[in-house]
């Protein structure tokens, strides 16, 4: 026995030597090849440090020989870790087309520098395996990669500089079963479909990212039918319904087509492919109702649909069928009705995603008999009633669990200990409470903990701050709870705790902390005992959030020991003193707010140094002294609130470099001098708003949750006084274009330019000395929602352009000395008329003053001033050539002007004598009718009548 056990063990040695690589025998000229291929590249991890003139090729780093010839045939030089510290630079050398029997030919995720794939790799005609992939490759993909007849594996994918203009040359790769191409543009040759098909013994197909716009409706026969087995086209451009073709391969068992823009219902011949197992149809545009030739899916594990328009209940008996379903995401449609009591059935299921959908009814009790249940996620929904211990009984295996603004109940006993162990609790919107859940604290794995908004009452029991110390991040807002946190050290990442009842001194922080937010509680102290408190290590602080609070005193110069803050929020306290000089050593700040405080003093030169500052919030303080002018050096700048002060001087010209401006509120100073003219270079606010070119997400913070694509973080937030009125802004914050200069003494004329910044919103000039006109364009300003002129001493008419603002609706230009019509428009007389008053000169609706004749619009008034001295210069021209032509003439020739005078005389001799026969008429007739009257009194008549009394 032990003799055989000898031999056995003498056999395996040799075996083992003979294939040992070591030992074989290198061939010299493909060593030779080799180590001038290693001379184009760079190899900063010494990885190819073994490539050397002393060793045998065939015991070199990645390098495989065959065990009989010695020949190269597989080089494995894919970066194995996926990082820079390893990564081969440089370009390929053509020493490889010495490797003549190379198969196998790895080079991904190194970087080769942008450079394109070089050709001659298609005069590698041995090569079985090719992998490029995201090696930093870019240019045309070269057509000679056809000629790699014996070619199988084909990875080009992960190189986003690449692009195809004919694709042709892939049909004559007839032994390709696997295609990567992600990431390179396709979109030159419409027929990618027509050469792609050609492949009969293609089984995996990957073209995420391709900018792809059509699969073609129909095809005539397809040759990967039954052997194609992975389509993944995620993350193209198709817009169009889904081709029928697709449901004819009938070995297929991936298909991915998410995040295009697919149209039209998920068709029921869906159930053709019988053998699918993974389906993703999510970020599309898909609509109708769930097929139920979804549930004939016998072998399916994964269905993602979610982010579509899909309505409807979701087919109850049809998806309870699918044993083998483990991932089901529906979130983000439309679906109604209850959630099915079906979906129990499910054994496999390891994650639900329902939230985000219009669901009623209650939550299945028998969703709790799901033991592989790992992701619970209902949120967003309009699901009610009571959720019990009855409803985890069999959820041993969950770890997450979302449930979110929804009428959900949550009603176990205060000695209920659940039979899992999570790690991510995200509960808002729904009723925990009042109580604080004793629950908790026997979770022991738990990483994130959201109680948002729950209606928890009460005091924080004492064993939740040592209970919460490992747990990465606590989201508590906007519940009543209350306790005093003076004795308390804060070590989660993330903690947020606002619009609570909490007080005593602000908590100590452990150094690991990165966002702290505890604003509009009743914490107070002095805000310095909090700041220079004394840390063990560098802080990592980012997010400082205090605001609304009751804390008082100075600053202080410990800020600069917090010199990882990016957003900094002390507003609406009770500070006071002067911004301290270190605030300068803040160098990574972006947001900083000290609204409504009692701070004095200038704005410190240090702040300068902030180079990365996005926002200032200093309003509703006593800073005095003048606006800097370096201010216009911060070109990050989009927020400057500086209202309510006691700022005089000049507003700086250099404010108009802040190209990315889009509020500016310098209201209820002692400002001084002009408007800038050139605040038209602040292309901010001279733009449309977009959602799309959000420069105000540099401010943004957000966090993680563990969730699928959840998060939560820090949003800056601001108090604006627009249309009259306070109002907060922070979802829509990025959107608002605002000018306030209101309440100071500015002069001067409204700059022309100023009416070049067509994506203003609200343009707040009230309560200065501005004279002169309103420019006349002040309609180009066409997103201008609120305009206020009030109280200057502005004159002459309103623009006629100011009816071309369709989305004015708030307009104050009373108390100045307009004068004219008010320009007519149903958008303008519905304004009151106390938005006109204090105008004498102004009239026209909605003032009751009526407009005369001669008052009109400024367009009317100039025409009828025009016509009159056109009229007065014709008449004076006429009034000369008339008087020159006769007296002219009169004078020059003797015989005319004697017999004109003689005329005349004759004019006048006809004229006396008429007029003296006349004059006598009337005298003797006067004297008649006298006499007759006198007569006829005397004799007892009427004058005027004949005969006498009766």
């Amino acid at each position: 026995m032990r003799n055989s056990e000898l031999i056995m063990m003498v056999l395996l040695l040799a075996v083992l030597s003979l294939c040992k690589t070591n030992s074989l025998a290198c061939n010299e000229r493909e060593k030779h090849a080799l180590l001038r291929f290693k001379q184009s590249l760079t190899d900063p991890a010494n990885r190819l440090s073994s490539w050397s003139l002393t060793e045998g090729c065939c015991g070199w780093a990645g390098v495989r020989c065959d065990n009989v010839s010695g020949r190269v045939f597989e080089l494995h030089l894919g970066n194995p870790e996926d990082s820079g510290t390893s990564t081969l630079v440089g370009k390929l050398s053509p020493a490889l087309l010495e490797l003549e029997h190379l198969k196998f030919l790895n080079l991904s995720l190194n970087d080769f520098r942008g450079t394109p794939i070089p050709s001659f790799l298609g005069s590698m005609s041995s090569l079985t395996y090719l992998n490029l992939w995201g090696a930093s490759f870019s240019g045309l993909v070269p057509h000679q990669l056809g000629n790699l007849s014996s070619i199988r594996q084909l990875y080009l994918g992960g190189n986003s500089g690449l692009y195809v203009d004919n694709f042709s040359w892939i049909s004559l790769l007839s032994s390709l079963e696997s295609l990567d191409l992600g990431w390179i543009d396709l979109h030159r040759d419409i027929h990618w479909l027509d050469y792609v098909s050609q492949l009969s013994s293609l089984s995996e197909l990957y073209l995420p990212h391709c900018q792809l716009n059509n699969m073609i409706s129909s095809l005539g026969y397809v040759n990967f039918t039954h052997s194609l087995t992975v389509l993944s086209l995620p993350s193209n451009n198709f817009i169009h319904n889904m081709p029928n073709w697709l449901f004819n391969l009938s070995s297929l068992l991936v298909l991915d087509l998410s995040d295009n823009s697919l149209v039209g219902q998920i068709p029921s011949t869906v159930s053709n492919l019988h053998n699918l197992n993974y389906l993703n149809l999510s970020v599309n545009m898909l609509i109708g109702r769930i097929p139920e030739s979804l549930g004939q899916l016998k072998h399916l594990e994964i269905l993602s649909i979610f982010s579509n328009f899909l309505c409807g209940p979701i087919i109850p008996y049809q998806l309870g069928n699918l044993s083998f379903l483990s991932y089901l995401d529906l979130h983000g449609n439309k679906l109604n009705g209850p959630i099915p009591s079906q979906l129990g059935n499910l054994s496999s299921l390891s994650y639900l995603y329902l939230y985000n959908n219009e669901l009623n009814g209650t939550l299945p009790r028998n969703l709790g008999l799901l033991s592989n249940l790992v992701a619970l996620r209902i949120g967003n929904n309009s699901i009610e009633g009571t959720i019990s211990e009855v409803n985890f009984a069999k959820l041993s295996k969950l770890k997450s669990l979302g449930i979110y603004l929804t009428s959900v109940i949550f009603n176990v006993s205060h000695n209920w200990i659940p039979p899992f162990q999570l790690q991510r609790i995200f509960l808002m919107g729904c009723k925990l409470g009042p109580k604080f859940p004793a629950w908790l604290q026997t979770q022991r794995f738990l990483q994130t903990l959201t109680l948002h908004d729950v209606g928890i009452v009460g005091t924080v029991p004492k064993w939740f701050w040592m209970w919460a110390s490992n747990i990465q991040t606590i989201y508590l807002g906007y519940n009543q709870i209350s306790g005093n946190l003076s004795q308390v050290l804060i070590n989660s990442t993330n903690f947020d705790a606002d619009s609570n009842r909490l007080v005593g001194q602000l908590p100590h922080l452990s150094p690991n902390v990165v966002l702290f937010s505890i604003a509009n509680n009743s914490l107070s102290g002095q805000v310095s005992s909090f700041l220079c408190q004394k840390l063990n290590e560098r802080s990592k602080l980012r997010i400082l959030d205090l605001s609304n609070n009751a804390l008082s005193g100075e600053l202080g110069h410990c800020l600069m020991r917090w010199q990882s803050v990016t957003h900094l929020n002390l507003g609406s306290n009770n500070l006071s003193g002067e911004i301290p000089e270190s605030i300068g050593s803040l160098f990574s700040l972006k947001a900083f707010h000290l609204h409504n405080n009692s701070f004095s003093g200038g704005i410190p030169l240090s702040l300068n140094n902030c180079t990365f500052l996005g926002l200032i919030d200093f309003a509703e303080n006593k800073l005095t002294g003048n606006i800097p002018s370096w201010i216009g050096e911060s070109t990050h700048l989009m927020v400057i609130r500086l209202r309510s002060n006691e700022f005089f001087g000049d507003i700086p010209q250099q404010i108009c470099r802040l190209s990315s401006l889009i509020i500016l509120d310098l209201a209820n100073n002692r400002l001084a001098g002009s408007i800038p003219r050139c605040l038209n270079n602040i292309s901010a606010m001279a733009t449309i708003p977009s959602a799309i070119d959000d420069k105000f997400s540099t401010l943004k913070f957000s966090i993680y949750l563990g969730f699928q694509r959840s998060s939560l973080g820090y949003r800056e937030d601001l108090i604006l006084v627009v249309k009259g009125r306070k109002s907060t802004y922070t979802n829509i914050l990025p959107l608002v274009r605002i000018v306030d200069l209101s309440c100071n003494n500015l002069s001067g004329a409204i700059p022309i330019e100023i009416s070049s910044l067509f994506g203003l919103q609200s343009l707040n000039l009230s309560r200065n000395h501005l004279m002169g006109r309103i420019p006349e364009n002040i309609g180009g300003m066409k997103y201008l929602e609120s305009l206020d002129l009030s109280n200057n001493h502005l004159s002459g008419e309103i623009p006629q352009s100011i009816t071309n603002l369709t989305f004015l609706s708030y307009l104050d230009l009373s108390y100045n000395n307009l004068s004219g019509r008010i320009p007519s428009s149903t958008q303008l007389q519905s304004f009151n008329a106390l938005d006109f008053i204090g105008n004498p000169e102004l009239c026209g609706a909605p003032l009751l003053k009526n407009c005369t004749e001669n008052e009109g619009p400024q367009g009317d008034e100039n025409v009828e001033g025009s016509e009159r001295s056109w009229f007065y210069i014709s008449a004076a021209t006429g009034f000369i050539v008339g008087f020159w032509g006769v007296c002219g003439a009169l004078l020059c020739k003797r015989e005319w002007r004697r017999a004109y005078f003689k005329f005349l005389n004759n004019i006048k001799d006809r004229v006396y004598v008429v007029t003296a026969l006349k004059w006598s008429w009337v005298c003797y007739h006067f004297r008649r009718y006298h006499m007759i009257s006198m007569f006829g009194m005397s004799k007892g008549l009427q004058p005027g009548r004949k005969g006498g009394k009766r």
